[in-house]
């Protein structure tokens, strides 16, 4: 069974940072990929950044070179380190897992979802 449980959205002012983090149980071994996605209201679902269980990662063009993805194999937890954050970075951030390892940042790929956490930034 899988389970994911986002924590670590907060308001924050533009140019600050914020550190998400995700717990994840069921999701162990190999040939998987875990990701991160975020919806703002009234728009659809967009991948920000994924990870496969090599390490490999891809990130949308709006987030590179400002957020960070990685994990902790020992804790079984996926972070997002976001920097020089911007207002139209505000949304529902989301944790998601696919049992394959051909990751990408498409949102249907993806079968197991967390409940997200919010990030707002003015």
């Amino acid at each position: 069974h899988v389970q994911l449980v986002e924590s670590g959205g907060g308001s924050v002012q533009a140019g600050g940072s914020l550190r998400l983090s995700c717990a994840a149980s069921g999701v162990t071994g190999s040939g998987y990929c875990m990701g991160w996605f975020r919806q703002a209201p009234g728009k659809e679902r967009e991948g920000v950044a994924v990870v496969n269980t090599g390490g490999s990662t891809s990130y949308a063009d709006s987030v590179k070179g400002r957020f960070t993805i990685s994990k902790d194999n020992a804790k079984n937890t996926l972070y997002l380190q976001m920097d020089r954050l911007e207002p139209e970075d505000t949304a529902m951030y989301y944790c998601a897992a696919a049992t394959t390892e051909g990751c990408s940042i498409w949102a249907g790929l993806y079968t197991y979802w967390g409940q997200g956490t919010q990030v707002t930034v003015s």
